[in-house]
């Protein structure tokens, strides 16, 4: 695998924080951008500090990596929610599309779509619409169901459904294994597959096929 120059917005999430000591692993070198620190000091890694609202040029780089995501409930209100999912997420693209990035990694969530009747997953589905209207030669969409692992901030409801995950998921068989819980390792491991991956268009990931990359 080729080391390649990364721009990751969210490297301090639960998804992000296990996906950037795997790209540190790799080789790569990586421009983190978010409102706090990642914590982590390495030679290929470096911090810069960025609200979203307003990014200023970026280095040239090869790859965006994009694990930014909110809930409502933590974010305020709707409009909140969609200024982090949405505007956010846009704003990073196309500031990474600006300074080269040929290929975008982002994770969404499964059941997003633009005519989705429940807000999360319709904004979920804008977004992703708007991220394949930048026309990245190659753009990968990871949409798991429930992440699995410890977070910072409290949510009650996903708590309950993470404890429940083992009995839930032997359930969700065929079709239906896509609205499983996935633990964050898992999708940490199908982006380090996807970093640099040839092929031109949008390739959309499951649970079934993170697993499959990440155990590659």
């Amino acid at each position: 695998m080729t080391a390649a120059t990364i721009l990751f917005a969210g490297a301090t999430g639960l998804v992000g924080s296990r996906t950037l000591p795997l790209l540190l692993q790799d080789g790569h070198t990586v421009l983190a951008l978010g409102r706090r620190p990642t914590g982590r000091s390495h030679p290929a890694l470096k911090d810069q500090h960025c609200d979203f609202t307003h990014i200023p040029p970026l280095p040239p780089a090869d790859v965006a990596v994009c694990t930014l995501g909110t809930t409502i409930r933590a974010a305020g209100s709707q409009a909140a929610f969609r200024a982090v999912d949405h505007a956010a997420v846009l704003a990073f693209a196309r500031a990474a599309q600006a300074a080269g990035a040929r290929q975008a990694i982002v994770v969404t969530a499964v059941g997003a779509s633009p005519s989705a009747a429940a807000f999360y997953s319709r904004v979920k589905g804008e977004t992703e619409r708007d991220l394949e209207g930048l026309s990245f030669p190659r753009l990968d969409i990871l949409r798991p169901g429930l992440i699995l692992g410890p977070r910072d901030d409290r949510r009650p409801v996903e708590s309950l459904m993470q404890a429940l995950a083992p009995v839930l998921n032997p359930l969700l068989v065929g079709s239906l294994g896509r609205y499983g819980a996935i633990p964050a390792d898992t999708i940490a491991g199908a982006i380090r597959r996807l970093i640099g991956q040839q092929g031109r268009g949008r390739f959309v990931h499951e649970n079934a096929a993170l697993k499959t990359l990440s155990a590659a």
